[in-house]
């Protein structure tokens, strides 16, 4: 299906382009969020003739964005949740989580404008892009910790998650130890 960008997207375009895109696309995403038109003849006259309040809407919106990215981008937040001893947490953190986060520390963010690949399912420090304008992304850092003492030690740098691994050798002489101090050795 052929639409008219009414906002830029991105890879796939500027605003007023004629763009080819397939039909659940168009008509499950960009339709109804009210970002492309079908690529009609009276739309195309229709896009015309609204262009100035599209783009002056657009620039608004930029201008607003880039405002939120200012007081947004490279601030920490910190999310706390239970967790086992290797620091895999007993669930996730998913953009819900992040934007209400976000949202506590006095920035509004919708859950749509948090980008996350997969769901955050470790204690430590990620690094979470906030999608704010088809042309503007700012960066936050999420402290996911078990404790407010924790994220604290985990903003100094400090790895919480690491173990002493024993190997096998070590475990054959700890074992051969104990033997020997038992009097359980060889007795030929």
């Amino acid at each position: 299906m052929d639409v008219i960008l009414l906002e830029r997207i991105a890879k796939l375009g500027q605003m007023g382009e004629t763009v080819r895109v397939k039909d659940g696309f168009a008509r499950n995403f960009l339709l109804p969020r009210g970002k492309a038109l079908r690529a009609t003849a009276n739309n195309k006259k229709y896009f015309e003739t609204q262009r100035a309040q599209l783009e002056a809407r657009n620039l608004e919106q930029k201008k607003e964005a880039e405002k939120i990215h200012a007081e947004l981008d490279g601030k920490t937040f910190v999310v706390i949740r239970q967790a086992g001893e290797t620091g895999q947490l007993y669930g996730s953190v998913a953009t819900r989580d992040i934007a209400d986060a976000i949202t506590a520390g006095g920035i509004s963010v919708n859950r749509n404008q948090v980008v996350l690949i997969t769901p955050i399912k470790n204690i430590g420090m990620h690094a979470v892009p906030v999608h704010l304008h088809a042309e503007v992304d700012a960066k936050i850092t999420l402290n996911v910790a078990r404790s407010p003492e924790e994220a604290e030690r985990q903003a100094r740098g400090e790895a919480l998650t690491t173990r002493e691994e024993t190997s096998m050798d070590d475990l054959g002489l700890e074992v051969g130890a104990a033997l020997a101090e038992a009097g359980g050795g060889d007795d030929r």
